[in-house]
């Protein structure tokens, strides 16, 4: 079967790209379409495989400055000419689902969130402009939103990360998915050697839906150890809000590093409405529990933890107060979570995938 993969852009290995690495294991021959990409930033599996750009990639600075190019992008995805094949794999959370099929081909999203920008997170990017450019980011939104939902006439099957997100899409598309997981490479991170667990720890991008700046706001007050991993756009600002000694910011990290660092920490803390979330979930492979937001994607993903309600700093602190009032069994944690392996979503996926192509070609037409 000739399978083509497209994936929104590849300028790290983050939960979506780890989605797209395992499928590209599925599919070895496949070659990979996206709008850009840093190879060097890629994991060993990706780095290998055959990867077709649009003109973006020539653009000088475009890792940087992307989200400037959004109000384009839909026009960029349409211009990716992809070869002929029978199965058209999109792994989306902004346009990648939007690209033009080959003849006769059956095109399966797996969908990470309506377009992120497009539907629920405005104010989380938008808010800082100024308000007569406000003005044109709302008229530009809504043309993306309804260029988000007449593409899906191009999708045959939508999977979704999490219940959180096949819910998002019912509403946004009226399209109904199938969940599947994402793969969590359990046999990794599964059994590190344990650390001495006198820290708490955050592994986050630098961007503002990720809530990092409740959490330092939270150990300015609190007497605790406090690891920052994680690179990004607010880098400067999370760096003048820490007024704690016991705040580190430790920057990007290799996987052992990583897998040392999660095994060394008391709890996660994860303060994101996310789709999902594959953070907490390599925490609790490593036999780490998480405090997290009780919204989105952690309530399917945290299975040993607590959840505090609110985005707030007073929220986090709290909940880190509560966390040491209760005693953690370490060594039961990581079994919780081997459901999420790698290889339970790439048997998942074949699965969708082999019903899909047997139920003819179809086209779905929106109503």
């Amino acid at each position: 079967m000739r399978v083509a993969l497209v994936h929104d852009w590849l300028i790290h290995m983050r939960g979506g790209e780890k989605v797209l690495d395992a499928l590209a294991e599925m599919y070895p021959e496949a070659e990979i379409y996206t709008l850009f990409y840093n190879r060097k930033r890629l994991s060993q599996n990706l780095q290998k495989k055959k990867i077709t750009a649009s003109w973006l990639q020539w653009v000088p600075g475009i890792r940087l400055f992307y989200r400037w190019f959004l109000p384009v992008l839909p026009f960029v995805v349409r211009s990716l000419k992809l070869k002929a094949a029978d199965l058209v794999l999109s792994s989306s959370h902004c346009v990648a689902k939007g690209v033009r099929l080959p003849g006769g081909a059956r095109h399966i999203c797996y969908c990470h969130a309506p377009m992120r920008y497009a539907w629920g997170f405005e104010n989380e990017y938008f808010s800082s402009f100024l308000p007569p450019f406000r003005g044109l980011i709302r008229y530009i939104l809504k043309r993306l939103r309804r260029w988000d939902t007449d593409v899906n006439a191009s999708v045959h099957k939508f999977v979704s990360n999490s219940e959180n997100i096949r819910k998002k899409i019912e509403k946004c598309y009226g399209r109904t998915a199938t969940v599947v997981y994402p793969p969590l490479d359990y046999q990794y991170f599964q059994n590190p050697a344990a650390g001495h667990r006198d820290y708490y720890l955050v592994v986050s991008a630098f961007v503002p839906y990720k809530r990092i700046d409740i959490v330092i706001d939270a150990f300015n007050r609190l007497d605790r150890k406090l690891m920052i991993i994680g690179s990004g756009p607010l880098a400067s600002r999370y760096e003048q809000m820490r007024k704690s000694s016991n705040i580190s910011f430790v920057g990007n990290v290799s996987g052992e590093q990583l897998k040392a660092l999660y095994a060394g920490a008391k709890a996660l803390i994860f303060p994101t409405d996310e789709d999902f979330g594959i953070v907490p979930l390599e925490a609790q492979a490593c036999g780490t529990p998480v405090i997290a937001l009780g919204r989105g994607g952690a309530l399917e993903s945290v299975k040993t933890g607590l959840f505090f309600m609110t985005q707030k700093e007073d929220a986090v602190r709290k909940a880190v107060l509560e966390f040491e009032a209760q005693k953690w069994d370490y060594q039961t944690i990581s079994m919780k979570v081997e459901m999420f392996s790698k290889i339970h979503f790439q048997e998942s996926m074949r699965l969708v995938i082999d019903a899909e192509m047997s139920a003819g070609h179809e086209t779905y037409v929106a109503s």
